[in-house]
């Protein structure tokens, strides 16, 4: 088969188009048939590479894989061929006490299709029946893929960690971004009273309105702490979601009330931060981190998609064999949504 295979980390030349095996399925797995990939954030990390973290090169990346069924392994007796499907992109053993309690994405074998094996930028892919889901009622493979990884990542962070609740309000940086594209549905469907994202441009802005922001701010010019403080008479957010990182952080803390959680599942500016420990103990802040979440919340969140509550959001569909010419759009930041690549 056909695949984008990094041999070694550099810019998008290290994607290499090349003749790769085409996957068997062990016994417990099933190999499907690519027919959309979904970019995200993590796909240019595996790319270029991360200080202190070694990536399993050679490696094929993607993570969000929508397509349909082309073989089964022998213990897999209840899938048919052609059948479309969804794949989850966190995998577990499913055999440990965590995976046992639906903690999958605490096992201590977790890992991410396309950054701890090979994923979706590929003719086939081959995962664990377990990670095989329906595809969702009423969805092109494309819109399916631009659901799955961030998705999950922003309920978990909303629902699970932050616990946001019917009328708190909450801030949600980087609006253009899948997850927080994301966060900003999740956070109307949860019943938030103000909903502030920021972005980087007027048209992001609109298109974040029409998600359900009820408040947008350029941070390009515009103070977001300021803004909310003003729009909130001084209280601030109940919680803030982001995963820009360092160039935040800081002023996040201003942004937030007393209690507040800030989630945080990324860093993509700077992972070293300035924090004001006054802040955090004498205000009762929280500072949670989150990765991912169980199969069982992304269960949950189709259903939501399927009832037409939460939508994907989509900013171009192009072929697998501009996958380098994709990653370098996800790096300049100019789109809103998901990139999703399809076969």
């Amino acid at each position: 088969m056909k695949a984008f295979r990094i041999e070694k980390h550099g810019g998008p030349e290290v994607l290499e188009w090349i003749d790769v095996p085409t996957p068997e399925p062990r016994a417990d797995e099933v190999v499907v048939k690519v027919r959309a990939c979904a970019l995200n954030r993590l796909d240019l990390w595996v790319r270029n590479g991360v200080e202190g973290h070694q990536f399993p090169l050679p490696l094929i990346p993607g993570s969000e894989v929508a397509g349909e069924i082309a073989a089964t392994g022998s213990a897999v007796g209840d899938l048919d061929t052609g059948t479309d499907v969804l794949i989850a992109p966190g995998v577990s053993c499913g055999v440990c006490d965590r995976c046992a309690a639906g903690d999958d994405m605490l096992c201590s074998g977790y890992g991410i299709l396309g950054e701890h094996r090979d994923g979706g930028y590929a003719e086939y892919v081959a995962v664990p029946r377990r990670n095989i889901l329906p595809l969702p009622r009423g969805l092109s493979h494309a819109q399916a893929a631009a659901l799955p990884l961030v998705f999950l990542t922003a309920w978990h962070m909303l629902v699970e960690r932050a616990r946001l609740g019917p009328l708190e309000d909450v801030l949600i940086h980087a609006a253009g971004s899948g997850v927080s594209s994301a966060g900003i549905q999740i956070a109307k469907l949860l019943g938030a009273r103000h909903i502030f994202a920021t972005a980087s441009s007027d048209e992001k802005l609109e298109r974040a309105r029409t998600l359900g922001a009820t408040h947008t701010i350029n941070y390009t010019n515009e103070n977001f702490a300021k803004k909310v403080r003003e729009a909130t008479g001084g209280k601030g957010v109940e919680v803030v979601l982001d995963h820009v990182g360092g160039k935040t952080f800081e002023d996040s803390f201003k942004a937030m009330a007393w209690a507040g959680r800030i989630v945080i599942c990324g860093a993509t500016t700077d992972y070293l931060a300035k924090i004001n420990l006054r802040a955090v103990f004498f205000k009762s802040l929280s500072i949670l981190g989150s990765t991912m979440g169980r199969q069982s919340e992304l269960r949950t969140v189709l259903r939501h998609v399927e009832a037409g509550r939460l939508s994907p959001v989509i900013d171009r569909v192009l072929p697998l064999i501009e996958a380098p010419q994709a990653q370098s759009l996800l790096e300049q930041r100019d789109i809103f949504g998901k990139i999703v690549l399809t076969t």
